[in-house]
């Protein structure tokens, strides 16, 4: 059951952002150079981790005989080429510009680098420079574990500058490692889950599972809901 909360953490690769879709173009590209082929089950264990760590178990999975360094070396020269032309999905302009006009505190805690950050919000900067702050946690030394561990939610929440407690957070993700992250910080969250991904074992964890951003009500949480200023 759905309880008021008063702060709102967001994910941004396959929940924001469009670039979970680039990020498999990325790495079944590599994989292809060593005659393998990115498996599903796979990439619900690397989703929402942090960089290094994709990397890492790529290599292990696949047996590459590539270093993690040579594996991020290929994997940021796709990037440079494919993030900036990322696309917002649908409903994320639209909740994020809501929740700021009315004043409903809002960060970012992401598996990406600040570099990364950078190339996928190119377009999207404006829409970006709401959010009160943002948990980067392939660079964030305070960030020890990456998702399913619960750091990178606790330290956004501890971020606000009126600290709050976890309960109050409402977290928003699309990655079932995310869902376990959100759960283990005692925080509520929205799951709005990769179509491809299974979902058995990980819906019990979520507040609430949708379909998509636009299905999202805010007073469900106690937030303001939306008014007809609202854009798309």
């Amino acid at each position: 059951m759905a309880l008021p909360i008063t702060h709102v953490i967001f994910d941004v690769d396959g929940l924001l952002l469009d670039s979970e879709r680039l990020y498999d173009i990325i790495n079944d590209s590599i994989m292809k150079e060593y005659g393998k082929t990115l498996s599903t089950d796979v990439k619900r264990k690397i989703m929402g981790k942090k960089e290094t760590e994709v990397a890492k178990i790529l290599i292990d999975e696949f047996e590459l005989p590539i270093t993690t360094e040579e594996f991020l070396q290929e994997d940021r020269k796709q990037q440079a080429v494919l993030l900036p032309n990322v696309e917002l999905l649908p409903g994320a302009e639209k909740l994020v510009r809501h929740l700021h006009r009315h004043g409903v505190p809002i960060a970012v805690a992401t598996g990406s680098s600040k570099r990364s950050m950078g190339l996928k919000t190119t377009r999207h900067k404006d829409l970006f420079d709401l959010f009160h702050h943002f948990v980067y946690s392939s660079d964030d030394p305070e960030v020890t574990c990456s998702k399913p561990a619960p750091d990178c939610f606790l330290l956004a929440a501890r971020r606000f500058p009126d600290n709050p407690d976890s309960n109050r957070c409402l977290v928003l993700e699309d990655a079932c490692n995310g869902v376990m992250a959100a759960h283990a910080a005692g925080m509520q969250c929205v799951w709005v889950p990769d179509p491809t991904q299974p979902q058995d074992g990980y819906r019990e964890k979520a507040t609430l599972t949708l379909d998509s951003l636009l299905q999202f009500k805010p007073e469900q949480f106690g937030l303001p809901p939306y008014d007809s200023e609202d854009g798309r």
